[in-house]
């Protein structure tokens, strides 16, 4: 396929992805259960956190958080006290287990009590084209309070040439506006800013279709297909991770 021909079948499977029914099977289903845009912004940032592994004990675990906070996150990160806390004591998703959640309890509170709150903290740094540097910064804000050094490498840094695949995530969902399944209420980032959420599978349909070169799944494949997405689409570039992850996990391509 030319670059001509690539666009045409990339933007017809994002069409054929992007819409509501990627959402009955995607960890993003949760924050989608929610109204408020801090409810929203929590719960995909844990639902997020812990997406690796199978989708179904992700979504499964994810929602098991929710009910933990009584379905109220933004409510229960603001006023928890230690007691609530408890209520963590036999939650794990693979090595994110009681104390880590506890922390990010604490470090959430931190960011809306001193920080204005997450989307303060990620527009803070952004740069022309790329938000690593604020991921990098926002892992700095998030871990100011006292914690376990276990707890840090829960949140990836690009800086350390991590592809960072979960919280790219987390920001299409926050900052693109598709109105079916991307949210768009963080005003103060631009979607071309976004890098693709890379993992195995849209790693590996990257370089069948010669988007990506680089055999690893690091930051530097990641700036790699991010450079090769902006040429495909320079306003709106993480909309291929539709395409992406759509040929990977439903078409075994």
């Amino acid at each position: 396929m030319n670059k001509s021909e690539l666009k045409d079948f990339l933007d017809e499977k994002v069409i054929q992805y992007n819409n509501f029914d990627f959402i009955e099977s995607d960890p993003i289903q949760i924050p989608h259960s929610f109204s408020l845009k801090e409810d929203i912004e929590i719960a995909g940032f844990l639902s997020a956190t812990i997406a690796w592994g199978n989708r179904k004990m992700i979504i499964k675990n994810s929602k098991k958080l929710m009910e933990i906070m009584g379905n109220s996150p933004y409510d229960f990160v603001m006023n928890h006290s230690e007691d609530n806390l408890d209520s963590f004591d036999d939650f794990v998703h693979r090595t994110f287990n009681s104390l880590d959640a506890k922390t990010f309890m604490k470090a959430l509170q931190n960011i809306y009590i001193n920080h204005d709150g997450l989307e303060a903290v990620f527009a803070k740094h952004q740069e022309e084209d790329s938000m690593q540097k604020s991921i990098h910064e926002f892992k700095k804000v998030f871990f100011e309070i006292e914690h376990l050094q276990r707890t840090q490498k829960h949140v990836s840094d690009p800086l350390n040439n991590s592809a960072a695949k979960r919280i790219n995530m987390y920001l299409r969902w926050m900052i693109r506006n598709d109105n079916k399944v991307d949210f768009g209420i963080w005003k103060t980032i631009h979607p071309s800013k976004l890098s693709c959420p890379l993992d195995v599978h849209s790693g590996n349909v990257a370089r069948k279709l010669g988007l990506l070169k680089r055999k690893q799944n690091d930051g530097k494949a990641l700036a790699e297909l991010d450079f090769a997405l902006r040429k495909l689409d320079k306003n709106d570039p993480v909309k291929y991770d539709f395409a992406l992850f759509g040929l990977g996990v439903f078409e075994g391509f």
